[in-house]
């Protein structure tokens, strides 16, 4: 005759149960790991057609993703950019223009609506967003819900590159060329990770191809003689020599960060963690590299080479997919939502950016759709330009300023944008077409785009531009905090 069981044993085995349910559908959720490198324009990849650089990892990382081919930044310049990505909100909203401002607390950020639902979060790399100084230390209550922690507000010194290791407030250095040794550290951490249930969230902030360029390593410098490089046609006489010198060490640069990805693409699938984890490759804003008369190192303008930035994503169960192109624009504010709804979690409220998971999954390239651009308050050199909103569609940019309508670009008959359509006869539908999506983007977003003294006062900013000196003063809320931008 069998024993009776016992109630406790019941409820034994059903916290167990639970308990095990509970571990599986935790272990389910998809890790999440994102590569954001700085000031990577979309052409710059074998992939793209550039016929100089050499990225092959990042070639064969395309043939496994969806590539939009039509990313944009939101606003082209580090700050900027960031704020957008980890918020999914755009700069005026969030007030976070500018470089070198602090991202206030009360903006709801990735790691923390990642962090509510399970994750564990890990941030390697360059910050930008703490307004407390570049080589402060970012404390941990104002890392906006990431847990591991070896990171820096800013740096640019890829040889000896700054950052804080945790909870030890001690400034360190990389050893050697920075991008290699984030890499390993965050090798490391997906291996950790990888013996656990938790799912887990990996943001990596590497700062390369952005200059100063003369610093990458002089093995893939060695790749690129200055005398074979090919410049793109829209590159005038009168910087075509600081082009090629400036392209030598940016391209090298990018061969050295291609590597350094491929070893990233290449331990994910030595874990076993390909079939469940979410993989995305893009970049901040671009380059324009001396394109339409004006300087290399320069952003923040509305041609291609600035605003198009590279985006892959690779997702569980791709699939048929892989290697599918998405013509239709995404932009900064638009990943957070579409990362979220992959990873079955919910969409806070406060998010502006639309989810185009469903394009991620069923990518189509006849879709379109407009993506809106800003530049609210040019800064450093760039103070002398036009504020200016914009759209990309996969066909088309539209630009307008204060005084009106300022570019307006076929891309498909003229992909280097060398011939500008505004207020030609023949295309005045077609511009009015264009101008009318771009008005319906900015209410979207309640932006009635005004010049930038008004956001300025909005946000209690102060630029001064005496002596042509070109800088602002940010405050930050309740700190009585003082910071002076920089261009990078």
């Amino acid at each position: 005759m069998k024993k009776p069981i016992h109630i406790t044993s019941l409820l034994l085995i059903g916290i167990f149960v639970f308990t095990a349910c509970q571990k599986k559908e935790q272990a389910a959720k998809p890790n999440v790991v994102y590569i954001l490198t700085d000031q990577w324009r979309a052409s710059a990849f074998g992939y793209s057609g550039d016929p100089n650089v050499k990225t092959p990892n990042l070639d064969r990382f395309a043939k496994e993703a969806v590539n939009f081919s039509n990313a944009v930044s939101v606003s082209p310049v580090c700050t900027p950019h960031r704020a957008a990505l980890l918020t999914g909100r755009y700069p005026t909203s969030t007030g976070m223009f500018l470089n070198d401002l602090y991202l206030p607390d009360e903006e709801l950020c990735m790691a923390e609506i990642f962090k509510a639902e399970g994750y564990h979060t890990g941030f390697l790399g360059k910050w930008h967003l703490d307004g407390h100084g570049r080589l402060n230390n970012v404390a941990p209550e104002r890392r906006q819900g990431f847990d591991y922690w070896k990171a820096l507000e800013c740096s640019h010194n890829y040889n000896k590159m700054a950052y804080y290791d945790n909870d030890d407030p001690e400034i360190k250095y990389w050893p050697d060329y920075s991008p290699f040794a984030i890499a390993a550290d965050a090798n490391n951490y997906m291996a950790e990770q990888a013996q656990n249930d938790q799912p887990f969230l990996l943001f990596l902030s590497i700062a390369t191809p952005h200059f100063p360029h003369h610093s990458a390593p002089q093995k893939y410098k060695d790749m690129y003689p200055e005398e074979d490089i090919i410049l793109a046609p829209n590159v005038s006489d009168d910087w075509k020599d600081r082009a090629r010198q400036e392209l030598q060490g940016y391209y090298a640069h990018c061969t050295a960060t291609d590597e350094v990805i491929g070893s990233i693409l290449d331990q994910i699938e030595a874990l076993n963690l390909s079939e469940n984890t979410i993989v995305v490759f893009s970049a901040d804003h671009g380059e324009i590299m001396g394109a339409h008369g004006i300087r290399p190192f320069t952003k923040q303008l509305a041609w291609d080479e600035s605003i198009k930035v590279p985006f892959l994503i690779r997702y569980p169960g791709i699939g048929k997919d892989k290697g599918a192109i998405v013509n239709a624009p995404i932009n900064t504010p638009d990943i957070l939502p579409s990362l979220l709804t992959l990873a079955n979690i919910d969409i806070p409220e406060s998010i502006e950016g639309e989810d185009l998971s469903g394009l991620i999954k069923s990518p189509d390239p006849e879709v379109d759709r407009a993506a809106l651009v800003m530049s609210v308050c040019p800064f450093t050199s760039e103070y002398k330009y036009p504020e200016y909103r914009a759209i990309r569609t996969k066909q088309y940019t539209y630009a307008r300023t204060l005084d009106g309508a300022s570019k307006f670009f076929d891309n498909k008959q003229d992909p280097y944008q060398m011939n500008n359509l505004i207020h030609q006869a023949e295309f005045a539908a077609l511009q009015l077409e264009l101008d009318n999506k771009l008005q319906a983007a900015l209410e979207d977003i309640g932006d009635d785009f005004q010049g930038r003294d008004y956001y300025l006062q909005k946000w209690n900013l102060k630029l001064d531009t005496s002596n042509n000196a070109i800088n602002y003063r940010a405050f930050l809320k309740g700190e009585g905090v003082v910071q002076t931008p920089q261009l990078d």
